[in-house]
């Protein structure tokens, strides 16, 4: 019996991108082209890089339905990502590109049976660990997304703003605070 499957998996990437897009939101649109330094993506470059991020993933497990990973042109993938977060859109499509890419592959995830995830990526020679279960290499954009919040989060405290999920923690414990003072 397992209590994490590909439903939850769904709901917890629709969770981490919903947490993802309140911050894209709240970030002003003239703040999309800063950099926290030099050689570091800017604020729309990460969100376009969130936003595709998932797409390795589909190209492998979904698309192409791979075994081994051996023969798998990862630098060429990958640098089509990357050219892909240089091509300027405005706040509004970044917005829409993180909606949809992110529905898209959280309605892949619900689809996909324990068996499938179950299944053992071969690596190539030499890496370590020698192979991984689709569980693990799917449930990766999601950690890898969470990772790069929490630098558009840094950012927003560059920029004078205080994060949602910081601001909400700090609201649910004054009403608790409250509550309690009331009861006391």
């Amino acid at each position: 019996m397992t209590y994490y499957g590909p439903k939850e998996m769904a709901a917890s990437f629709r969770t981490v991108r919903a947490n993802t897009i309140k911050i894209a939101e709240e970030i002003p649109e003239e703040s999309y082209r800063f950099r926290a330094a030099p050689g570091c993506r800017s604020v729309a470059e990460t969100l376009i890089h969130i936003a595709v991020g998932a797409r390795l993933q589909e190209q492998v497990h979904i698309a192409e339905h791979r075994d081994t990973l051996v023969g798998f042109d990862f630098f060429s993938f990958i640098g089509k990502q990357g050219t892909e977060e240089q091509v300027a859109r405005s706040k509004a499509e970044i917005l829409e590109m993180l909606h949809t890419e992110g529905e898209k592959y959280a309605h892949a995830l619900e689809g996909l049976s324990e068996t499938f995830l179950a299944e053992r990526i071969q690596y190539p020679q030499g890496m370590v660990p020698p192979s991984k279960s689709r569980f693990e290499m799917l449930i990766a954009p999601k950690e890898h997304e969470m990772h790069h919040r929490g630098q558009l989060m840094t950012i927003q405290r560059m920029l004078g703003m205080v994060p949602p999920l910081t601001r909400h923690m700090r609201e649910r414990i004054a009403a608790m605070k409250a509550a309690s003072a009331q009861t006391a």
